[in-house]
């Protein structure tokens, strides 16, 4: 089959690989009819989440059930599925507590309470190296699926795959970025970062019942995109202060919930990039410290964006004199995904308008590059196997 295989960073490309199997009684193999790239994909490809050797990309991806191992009751051949991004058994303490991404059993190499920066990490993810289980992902012709009667959920037939594919991730996070911050209606909240998560961020704030939204990019491309898809409010960092602009349409206090969708890479200058040599450090908390400025006291900081270090003066000070709560993580997509079908199938929701690009997998290089480099106003790749 063919696949989009990382060899180094820097380096992905499709190859000729060797088709899944079933190796576990609750596998299935799914052939897959659309995947997408992911931002967090990109840290693989910079190698500042480090993986040795060669491995299948993509965690975000769907397909119909052409295989089942002979303990899987819930699926059979010819389903057409959509599968949450983390591994995940079902039956473990974090799975039955709602924590999916914790799993105890889907990580057996590098599991551990610790959560240290190359061991004791949590459950398995599709596509993710071998710190998260080594798992192949799905930018592939083929993938196979663990714990099969727990995972993927059928796909209603009135949903076309751009409708329904980025239920495996990125509506999922940006629902967890906001459902974190338990709003009760009314609020105004402040989202860094307009790509993929941020996009699916800023729709989950209007469901949930903000009063204002406003998104902060420095690509005003992706402003654009935000305006248009979402009607939210918009920042440019490079035009206008949004912590200050932010004070100022709250009467000085600040949003009431600020989202990280940025993470450890976001946009950085020399002075930032020397900083994180000399301390040792994967990028940059500069989205993490201006959330944490531009949230009102006593609010809600939620953080979605992938970070990777340590990092030194980190503002501890500030957390605790204005009182903040903060929730982050890799979002349990298990706990909402069913609530989040309904959403899109009942038309409260609409997902494939933040699609920039869909190319054949055989493009996956190219689609890497445009994504990566931000080029030709890419904000969101789907790639088609067998196209």
């Amino acid at each position: 089959m063919k696949a989009a295989v990382f060899h180094h960073p820097g380096k992905i490309q499709v190859d000729t690989v060797d088709d899944p199997k079933i190796e576990d009684m609750s596998d299935v193999i799914l052939k897959v009819s659309s995947t997408a790239i992911c931002g967090s994909d990109l840290h693989i490809l910079h190698g500042s989440v480090p993986q040795a050797k060669d491995m299948i990309m993509g965690h975000e991806f769907m397909g119909t059930v052409m295989e089942t191992g002979r303990g899987v009751s819930n699926l059979k051949v010819g389903d057409r599925v959509v599968v949450p991004f983390p591994v995940a058994c079902g039956h473990c303490f974090f799975c039955t507590h709602g924590s999916s991404t914790n799993c105890e059993h889907s990580n057996p190499e590098m599991y551990g309470p610790d959560g240290d920066l190359l061991k004791e990490k949590g459950g398995g993810l599709f596509g993710y190296t071998d710190l998260y289980g080594g798992y192949s992902g799905g930018q592939a012709d083929y993938v196979r699926v663990p714990y099969a009667d727990f995972g993927p959920r059928r796909v209603p037939d009135t949903l076309t795959d751009e409708q329904a594919l980025f239920l495996t991730d990125i509506f999922p996070t940006g629902w967890s970025a906001i459902d974190w911050a338990q709003m009760k209606g009314g609020e105004v909240v402040a989202i860094f970062g307009s790509g993929p998560v941020g996009l699916m961020a800023q729709k989950a704030a209007w469901l949930q019942g903000a009063s204002r939204v406003i998104a902060i990019d420095p690509l005003n491309y992706r402003l654009e995109r935000a305006r248009l898809v979402n009607n939210v409010e918009t920042v440019n960092p490079h035009e206008t202060d949004p912590v200050e602009y932010i004070r100022s349409i709250t009467e000085g206090r600040g949003a009431d919930v600020c989202v990280d969708a940025v993470g450890y890479e976001p946009e950085r200058d020399v002075m930032d990039k020397l900083k994180a040599v000399v301390n040792f450090e994967k990028g940059s908390m500069k989205v993490l410290e201006m959330c944490f400025r531009a949230v009102r006291r006593a609010g809600t900081v939620t953080v979605v964006g992938v970070y990777a270090s340590p990092y030194d003066n980190f503002p501890v000070h500030r957390m605790f004199d204005k009182g903040i709560t903060i929730r982050q993580g890799q979002a349990p997509v298990h706990k909402y995904i069913d609530h989040l079908i309904e959403l899109v199938v009942t038309g409260k929701v609409k997902l494939d308008d933040i699609i920039s690009h869909t190319l054949p997998l055989s493009q996956a290089a190219h689609a890497y590059e445009i994504f990566n480099k931000k080029e030709d106003d890419c904000v969101k790749v789907i790639l088609k196997p067998g196209a």
